[in-house]
């Protein structure tokens, strides 16, 4: 687990932008978003790494950024927060609010 936390703490601290998707397997938007976040990951390609946080298994993290609800969006760019959203979005919105940042 220690391994993993710091291995996150340097991919997010990166100048590439860093998508988490705090996800959990029993969220049924969760599951929506998969297809949405694939597609715009083919879209952006190295212009943006997109991982996912399964907030049951990360509580640590999910408790350090104030997770309440899933789907919860964090985009992360040298270390800083720079654009939170909850909740399940379109292909388009998302891609928006990425492409500002990359």
């Amino acid at each position: 687990m220690e391994a993993q936390n710091k291995r996150f703490s340097e991919l997010i601290k990166g100048e590439k932008p860093v998508l988490v998707d705090f996800t959990a397997e029993w969220c049924g938007p969760c599951k929506t978003m998969a297809p949405v976040l694939k597609d715009v990951k083919q879209q952006l390609g190295e212009a943006i790494t997109i991982i996912k946080v399964d907030v049951d298994k990360n509580p640590q993290v999910a408790s350090f950024y104030k997770i309440q609800g899933v789907p919860t969006f964090i985009l992360f760019k040298n270390g800083e927060i720079k654009w939170r959203q909850s909740g399940a979005m379109s292909q388009a919105q998302l891609k928006q609010a990425l492409q500002h940042f990359s």
